[in-house]
Parts: C-alpha cells; structure tokens; sequence
C-alpha cells in the first residue's frame, strides 16, 4: 500500500510535467446542496483528464534501459493519451492496446501523441496481448492497479487540501480504483476527518460488487460512463473504500447525464458522465452536508465528443 511519502515524492518527480489544476468554489451549486462546493477541475489537465499524473509517475520511474524497450498499455480511454503524452514528451515509445468500440475521439487524440495503436476485440484480449509484448522486452503498464499510477494519481489530493484548508468532504468517481487509491490516502494523511464519499454508474459497479462481496469481483460493464466501465477494481482500491470510504454511491446514467447538462450550462464545464456522476451523488447526499460544510467534487475528465452528447440527449430526454 502506497504512503503519503509515496505521494508527496510522486507529486514532486512529476509537477515538471503536469498541470497543478485549480479548485474554485460555485455559487450556484452551493445554493442548490446548500453548502459550499467546490469544483476541481482535473478536466483542464493536459489530455483533458486526471490519467496524466499516473501515467508521468511510471514512465518517469523506469531506468535508461527500460526506457529504451518503450511501453505497452491497455486503454480504452484516457489513460491511453495519458501514456501517448507522456512517451511523447520523455521520448519512449508507446504501443496503446484499444478495444475496437473505443470513441473516435480517444482515437484521434492518442494518435495525435505520436503512439501506436493496435485495436483488439475486447480489453481483456488487450490485456493479453500487452503480456505478449512485455514476454518480447516491452514494459508494460497497467491502467489503475500499480503503485506507481496511484501515488501519481495522489498529487491531485495533495492540491485539494491545499486549496481547500478547511476541506470537510470529497466526492469522486472510480473506475478501477487508481484515483480514489492516490487521493483518498493523500487526503487522509493530511486531514483523516475529510470524509470520502466514492460514486460509481449503474452498470460500472465493479467496487459496489467488491464492497458487497468482500473481495474482488469480475463483471461485464454496460454504463454509458466508458471511463468507468473496468471489469475489476484494484485489491489496494478495495482496502482503500472497506477502511477510509464514508459511503459508496451508485447513480444511474440518466442522472449522470442531467448532471453533466447542469454543470455545463452554470459552471460552463463540459465533462464526461464519469465526473459529473459525482454531482449526481452529491444530490444523493446533500444531508450529510451542513451551510459550513466544504465539499469537493473531483471533477476528473472532460474527453466528451458532441456526437456523445446527442446520443445522451436522445436517450434521456
């Protein structure tokens, strides 16, 4: 299990690199929960989300040699341009691993920072695939369950607490687990009174299995939220929610989706349903706020295309 020394020397090897994103407190939103919310906004991260600060950490930890054999990894979203930035800009090659239903638009974009992409059936064939190239010298990175992405991933705790010193509540998404790993155990180095509060969407429950379950479960993800929809969650995540997650939340896709159209049309943010999920919830749990509670909603993505939005749009109104 990563440390808050893990984090703070994560957050330290990869600030050259990342953008430190800000928090900013919205009155309308506030008005609604009647409490003060604030909004971090990881979807102005360079590649528009929180996967860069992982993706850095792990590059960045491989010696010259390794280096020189390049990366392989399995993305069907934003860990894949996470990884094609990061090759692009440390200079290693990268071979990204897409499931063949990835949106044109994660296409595009992990395309455009120079990786290669080979388009696979399924994630799990990807997965296979990725030992196939690390047998053959590549080093290959996983998507959420190592280390190294969690306390990257961390950073983003360190700079909540920073912006928020009297911090009383988080709210976030998780699809494998990497971010709630990194900023749960960041935060509650700093501040253990900060309660935690997890959310995932109907159909990309795999941690609400787990939680229920006792131990890690497999499951076949049907949400419209992609960027949550991994088949397991991390071991260390499962820790992480049995001993320092407040509550966990499930919301369906439509109130992901009415979320997402609230937060763009009054906090003029346009983000995935895996971010503005933690709105959604946070309407679930608006009683366990007071008037002088902090709460903050990580909003950890923006990689939304228009044509996701008429579809949404279609379906939900």
């Amino acid at each position: 299990m990563i440390t808050l020394t893990d984090i703070n020397d994560a957050a330290a090897r990869i600030a050259p690199y990342v953008r430190r994103t800000a928090t900013v407190r919205n009155d309308t939103l506030s008005r609604r929960l009647n409490t003060n919310v604030y909004l971090k906004l990881e979807l102005f991260q360079k590649t528009g989300s929180f996967k860069l600060r992982g993706a850095f950490n792990q590059m960045l930890r491989l010696n010259k040699q390794q280096r020189q054999h390049g990366v392989v990894a399995v993305s069907g979203g934003n860990y894949a341009q996470g990884v094609a930035y990061a090759g692009q800009v440390l200079g290693i090659r990268t071979c990204i691993l897409m499931p063949t239903y990835t949106p044109r638009n994660y296409l595009e974009a992990t395309r455009s920072y120079g990786a290669q992409i080979e388009l696979v059936p399924s994630i799990q064939e990807a997965f296979d695939l990725a030992e196939q190239y690390r047998q053959q010298g590549w080093n290959s990175l996983h998507p959420f369950d190592d280390p190294r992405i969690m306390a990257g991933h961390g950073s983003l705790g360190l700079e909540l607490v920073a912006d928020v010193p009297d911090l009383t509540d988080v709210l976030m998404s998780v699809g494998g687990g990497g971010l709630m790993s990194g900023v749960t155990l960041a935060i509650k180095g700093l501040k253990p009174d900060v309660r935690v509060w997890t959310v995932e969407t109907e159909g990309a429950d795999t941690l609400a299995r787990a939680l229920q379950a006792g131990h890690v479960v497999q499951i076949q993800p049907n949400s419209l939220a992609k960027t949550l929809c991994s088949p397991v969650v991390a071991a260390d995540a499962l820790w992480v929610a049995q001993h320092h997650v407040a509550r966990h939340v499930l919301v369906s896709d439509r109130d992901a989706y009415l979320a997402e159209r609230l937060l763009l049309e009054r906090a003029k943010v346009l983000t995935e349903l895996s971010a503005s999920c933690t709105l959604a919830a946070a309407e679930q749990l608006r009683d366990n706020f007071s008037r002088d509670s902090r709460v903050a909603l990580v909003l950890c993505g923006g990689n939304v295309s228009l044509d996701d939005l008429v579809d949404y749009k279609h379906q939900f109104e």
